[in-house]
């Protein structure tokens, strides 16, 4: 099987970040692109370098490490050697291509003390910021996207509802869990990176909590909390919260598969479906109907600050406002938001996000709700935006798995 990106689908994506550029920074000659993974997307090969992007013409792939390689997994016709940013005019000149005025940049791909090399060498070019040209380039999916993120989904749901409930039992910790997952996950073809797009953060695996552990305050931008396995890794799980009676685990974590992620929340209860106390158990039927009114809406033209609205609004009334999308200082302020290959993704349903949702984008959508001194409750799964609604990825079965 050839896992090398298609031409076909690089000329999709480079199209598509042009109509953007060309549409919000007209007076942008192109975009530079620095990080790896923003690079991967763009090149089909995970490079250590710069990426330029003209809006006509061939891009060019600079590359200070992995010429060779490069050249093995990427279409593009200039993947080019280069050691400093000061090459990158010359280069330009022996292509005879004209150096543009005003640049679009990627800069949440460049480290300040990067970023002031490439200045010093570029001083009569003006950099302007592309981010968000390069996230809502990315937020539309491609068919040939879409199709390894139904896989994913699919194997995610198989790992956390048919596979992982038969090797649960009473008196576990959730590291044991944890390492339980990961097995699983490896054995479906989990690749085992996940990765975030925000600058500085980071999870490996998900999030595991037992009762109260999921309202522990957390440094993570998502309403699980955990303790960790230690204060250097806060993820997974810790060795010493057990699993007992009267306490939900909770299970919020990716699968990765060809770089692609699928983002999955389970909640599992000891014993029978009649010993979940009523609150606990209406507290999880609120997250089903919220993530159903989301859901409903992800189709074509709907704006997330919208959805986001309406949940906060229907939060509010309910008896579950203190605790909807986390407790104290552990809510945030959102229901979920895109997904692909990274966890956090453009877009989020919250506010300032109002550009219409499009066919392909994907979704990670998350009501959640922590109970004190019980834990957390709530679902999450990775929608796909069409035309008669979201569609899941990750399963149907949105109940509490008793075991």
């Amino acid at each position: 099987m050839d896992n090398n990106t298609p031409i076909q689908e690089l000329h999709f994506r480079w199209k598509r970040c042009r109509k953007y550029l060309t549409e919000f920074l007209p007076e942008a000659g192109g975009i530079f692109v620095f990080s790896r993974l923003n690079i991967f997307y763009f090149s089909g090969t995970f490079a250590n370098g710069v990426l330029w992007l003209p809006l006509e013409g061939e891009p060019i792939l600079f590359c200070r490490r992995g010429v060779e390689r490069a050249k093995l997994e990427s279409s593009i016709n200039h993947i080019v050697q280069f050691n400093s940013y000061r090459d990158i005019e010359n280069i330009f000149k022996h292509l005879g291509i004209n150096f543009p005025h005003k640049i679009a940049a990627e800069m949440n791909g460049l480290s300040w003390s990067l970023s002031n090399i490439l200045v010093k060498h570029l001083p009569n070019i003006e950099f302007i910021p592309g981010d968000k040209i390069v996230a809502i380039t990315r937020a539309k999916k491609s068919e040939w996207e879409l199709k390894i993120l139904r896989e994913a989904g699919a194997k995610h749901n198989k790992c956390l509802t048919q596979i992982l409930p038969s090797f649960l039992h009473e008196g576990l910790n959730e590291l044991q869990i944890a390492h339980k997952i990961s097995d699983i996950f490896y054995s479906e073809g989990h690749h085992g990176i996940l990765r975030m797009e925000t600058f500085g953060e980071e999870v490996f695996l998900g999030h595991i909590a037992v009762g109260d552990s999921a309202n522990y305050p957390s440094v993570f931008n998502g309403p699980v909390g955990l303790r960790g396995a230690h204060p250097a890794v806060p993820f997974m799980g810790s060795e010493e919260i057990i699993w007992e009676a009267g306490k939900p685990l909770t299970i919020d974590n990716g699968f990765t598969l060809a770089g692609y992620q699928t983002d999955k929340t389970q909640v599992y209860w000891l014993g029978n479906k009649s010993s979940i106390p009523e609150a606990v158990q209406s507290a999880h039927n609120y997250c089903i109907e919220m993530q159903s009114i989301i859901s409903e809406q992800l189709r074509p033209g709907s704006i997330p600050s919208n959805i986001w609205s309406q949940c906060l609004g229907l939060a509010t009334e309910s008896p579950w406002a203190n605790g909807f999308m986390g407790l104290g200082h552990n809510k945030v302020n959102f229901a979920g938001h895109g997904i692909g290959l990274a966890i956090d993704e453009y877009p989020v349903i919250a506010t300032g996000f109002d550009l219409p949702l499009e066919e392909g984008m994907v979704l990670a959508i998350e009501p959640k709700i922590g109970i004190p001194n019980i834990g957390m409750v709530g679902t999450e799964n990775t929608f796909e935006v069409t035309a008669t609604g979201g569609k899941s990825i990750t399963g149907n079965n949105y109940e509490i798995i008793c075991i």
